[in-house]
């Protein structure tokens, strides 16, 4: 399978789609449109109000200043600095290592946005009110420069052994049954070494409770700072049809719900670990 859940690849995109998806890339600075656009894509009438909904906060700085709170009051499990000759020894070089590190600044960068966006536009479609915080105030934001990515692998092109372990990845700290697979791991089933490692630094923190407890702490800050987007959400972004807004409420609530939060405590422990 190409995707883990119904999305239009990039590729495939057209018209309006093509046009959004090519706005995400520029307003968010990446090189790819992660998948929960591309899924909501797939819902007559959802992408072009949840990013209408949502861009004014991302280009105005919004989203990024609580993403950046965010990240800095993440508290991940403790591990040592890893020497150099143990990539070595895996047999990865100092390119590999150069673009298994910009792999995870994309997704560092991405997933805390996502986090605390997409967690501020699902209290809107369900009509919760802010709680008694400020609203976001508009930052300036330093261009980043584009990070580029290699090609998102299909699971079911991999060698069975790295389809198995990517698989078997996705299922650390995971909350839920049937969990959304995780774009990030099938980026760096480029390197199978580095996803074996992976699995070595994440087993003992998943197999102990320290990553959930990091997991349900990140999606408390998530929420916390998600409510400051949501006061401007609530005075700007009009609510769709009610039909239209359980559709994209259900259909963002496996990522804010699960695996983007997941993903924002794995990548930044892994980018730690890995810096």
């Amino acid at each position: 399978m190409s995707d883990p859940v119904p999305a239009v690849t990039e590729a495939a995109a057209t018209g309006e789609t093509a046009a959004i998806f090519a706005d995400i890339r520029q307003v968010l600075g990446v090189d790819v449109v992660n998948l929960v656009w591309r899924h909501l894509a797939t819902i007559d009438g959802a992408l072009p109000w949840a990013w209408r909904a949502l861009r004014p906060l991302y280009a105005d700085g919004s989203v990024a200043g609580e993403a950046a709170a965010l990240r800095s009051d993440l508290v991940l499990p403790s591990m040592p600095a890893i020497r150099p000759e143990v990539y070595a020894g895996l047999g990865l070089r100092p390119n590999d290592l150069a673009a298994i590190r910009d792999v995870l600044a994309a997704y560092d960068h991405t997933n805390a946005m996502a986090a605390v966006a997409l967690t501020a536009l699902r209290a809107r479609l369900d009509g919760r009110a802010p709680g008694n915080v400020e609203a976001s105030e508009p930052m300036p934001v330093a261009a980043a420069p584009r990070i580029w990515l290699p090609k998102l692998l299909d699971l079911s092109g991999l060698r069975p052994e790295t389809a198995a372990l990517v698989t078997t990845l996705n299922g650390f700290g995971t909350r839920r049954p049937g969990a959304v697979l995780a774009s990030m791991y099938r980026h760096l089933a480029h390197w199978p070494p580095y996803l074996s490692f992976a699995w070595l630094l994440l087993a003992p923190p998943d197999s102990d409770g320290r990553l959930a407890g990091a997991i349900d702490a990140a999606q408390r800050l998530a929420a916390s700072r998600a409510d400051r987007l949501l006061v401007r959400l609530a005075a700007s972004a009009a609510l769709p049809p009610p039909a239209l807004a359980a559709r994209i409420s259900a259909a963002i609530e496996p990522f804010a719900g699960d695996v983007i939060v997941k993903m924002l405590v794995i990548c930044a422990f892994l980018r730690r670990v890995t810096a």
